[in-house]
């Protein structure tokens, strides 16, 4: 039996080293199928409405996108925040 050093890839967040082994027992779980209701939620985003946002790109010319990232700023808001609240007051008042 040779006494041949674990290959380390690196570390999980918690520490531990990925090695040959623990990759292969989270392969087996993974065949395995995981319990879905076991699983923790992963913080990200906070939900906007009822159901997920989705993306909707738009051009701005450079003077409306400088004038948009200034109000971002004296608001310290997100430049996407000032536009949805632009767009909700637009849509209600029409």
């Amino acid at each position: 039996m040779s006494d041949k050093p674990k290959q380390i890839y690196g570390r999980t967040k918690t520490g531990l080293d990925i090695t040959d082994e623990l990759i292969e027992k989270y392969v087996a779980e993974a065949e395995a199928g995981f319990d879905l209701s076991k699983l923790r939620r992963v913080r990200g985003r906070p939900r906007m409405g009822a159901a997920p946002a989705k993306s909707f790109p738009v051009r701005l010319d450079p003077a409306l996108r400088a004038a948009l990232d200034e109000r971002a700023a004296e608001e310290d808001k997100p430049a996407a925040e000032v536009v949805r609240e632009a767009l909700r007051r637009h849509l209600a008042a029409s």
